[in-house]
């Protein structure tokens, strides 16, 4: 084959199917507007009754236009991911996809409703702090673009009949909108929150109860099948493939779709009853002004959500407590609304950093201080809007002590420490004293002559993100 031209959004031209490029607002938090093939749902729908007829009858034939699907493929593209259990990744894709005898059949199976998915490749992960293991079911890479295309023509049919108190996998809404409007939920006086955590959300989702929520919007019948054949498809882990009667695994881009569409009815059972709530995928925080109200929305919206939608309370982490015992998407709300970072989220950082410092990686010290550089800037950018100045000082203060103990550990010995001290302007008597202490590596990173050696002023030139100057740059900068 001969040398295809590339377009602005880095596909082979073959690949544009005659399509002139439109906007490209992403889909997912920070997205303001749904764009190209999605936006055309809602510009080709401008009336309820054109809507409800289209409901009824080409929603997949929107799925399989060209422009849409090539839509779906650069955002499938753009978010990478693993291969699925056929070992094709996403640069295959664009090969397999630019052959048209694959991109007319596919197109073929989806309108004639016989398009079947594989099974997903089942992946275990373990959750923050070690308190067991979450459950990915990673797609193929040609499920997870039929999926997409699925996702563009439906998100924009749900996301106005959304509440204004789901803030998870929407566009242009994050985890920062859903933290503001908790903040002014408790600096109005609701320092009670009622916490409710979901056992396994997205294992337990039974397939009947969710399909019941899909199709009061969507008839056509092709597009309810195919959703129910993804809930279906089979999980292959350890070589063995098992069918799936419940849940809808995470790792696929229709999945959060589907959540929000199944919680929309607690979210429209709370508004109903009047309620001030925050609700991120399947993590909701109700805020009241008394424990004893508390007490009472927990024993009812625990029955709703176990006898209606069929889902699992967990008994053991739900609670009702004063906002500051609880936390809310990593963080806990202060008096008066502040917000800070819980307890839990100060220690995987620390262990994070513990991981990344480890004195027998074998790892350089500015290889170790790219890493927890890249892991420190992504972490105080999610928690900008948390009061952690002294945390900031504090951390800065344990990671430093760690660096030094890493740095003369790889001395390793007495006469390597006292040269390597010595170069940093320490005298030789002091130096020398330190390289034949008896004391552990831990003890001698917190020696004055440490210290003196491997100050703050030898960080930053090291390289090391000085933490506190990024917190109160960004602090100031949002």
């Amino acid at each position: 084959m001969g040398t295809k031209r590339q377009t602005s959004s880095g596909l082979p031209e073959q690949l544009s199917f005659g399509w002139a490029e439109r906007g490209r607002a992403g889909h997912g938090a920070g997205s303001d507007a749904v764009s190209g093939a999605a936006g055309q749902v809602v510009e080709q729908l401008p009336s309820a009754e054109e809507r409800t007829r289209a409901l009824k009858q080409d929603l997949m034939e929107k799925v399989a236009e060209e422009a849409n699907l090539l839509e779906a493929l650069r955002r499938v593209c753009a978010n990478k991911g693993s291969a699925g259990v056929d070992g094709m990744d996403v640069t295959e894709l664009k090969a397999w996809i630019s052959k048209r005898t694959n991109r007319e059949e596919l197109r073929e199976r989806l309108i004639s409703g016989e398009y079947g998915p594989a099974p997903v490749r089942g992946v275990q992960i373990p959750k923050p702090g070690g308190k067991g293991v979450r459950q990915l079911g990673i797609p193929t890479v040609v499920d997870r673009l039929v999926q997409q295309a699925l996702l563009q023509v439906l998100e924009p049919i749900y996301e106005p009949t959304f509440s204004e108190g789901s803030y998870g996998f929407r566009p242009g809404r994050g985890a920062h909108d859903a933290l503001r409007q908790a903040s002014r939920y408790v600096a109005e006086g609701r320092s009670m929150v009622v916490d409710l955590d979901l056992e396994k959300f997205f294992d337990r989702v039974q397939h009947d109860v969710l399909m019941a929520r899909v199709s009061r919007r969507v008839k056509d019948k092709r597009m309810l099948a195919l959703i129910g054949r993804f809930l279906r498809a089979g999980m292959m882990q350890n070589g063995v493939c098992v069918r799936r009667e419940e849940g809808t695994p995470q790792g696929g881009p229709l999945s959060p779709l589907l959540a929000n569409i199944l919680l929309d009815d607690l979210d429209k059972e709370l508004e109903k009853r009047g309620h001030r709530f925050c609700r991120y995928a399947d993590d909701c925080n109700i805020y009241v002004k008394s424990e004893a109200a508390g007490q009472r929305v927990m024993a009812s919206v625990t029955e709703f959500l176990e006898q209606r939608l069929k889902l699992k309370v967990n008994r053991q982490k739900s609670a009702v407590g004063h906002v500051s015992e609880r936390k809310f998407l990593g963080h806990r709300l202060l008096s008066g609304g502040e917000l800070g970072v819980a307890p839990q989220s100060q220690e995987r950082l620390k262990d994070t950093l513990r991981e990344l410092t480890s004195r027998s990686a074998g790892k350089s010290l500015e290889e170790v201080i790219k890493h927890v550089n890249q892991k420190l800037t992504g972490w105080i950018q999610y928690f900008r809007m948390a009061r952690m100045k002294s945390l900031m000082q504090d951390i800065g203060q344990w990671l430093r002590r760690r660096l030094r103990c890493l740095r003369l550990k790889q001395c390793k010995r007495a006469r390597a420490i006292a040269q390597f001290l010595m170069q940093l302007g320490e005298s030789k008597d002091s130096a020398y004293k330190l390289g034949g202490s008896g004391k552990g590596w831990w003890r001698l990173a917190d020696t004055p002559q440490a210290h003196r050696a491997m100050s703050l002023r030898w960080f930053k030139e090291t390289g090391l993100t000085d933490l506190e100057a990024v917190y109160l740059a960004v602090r100031t900068a949002c």
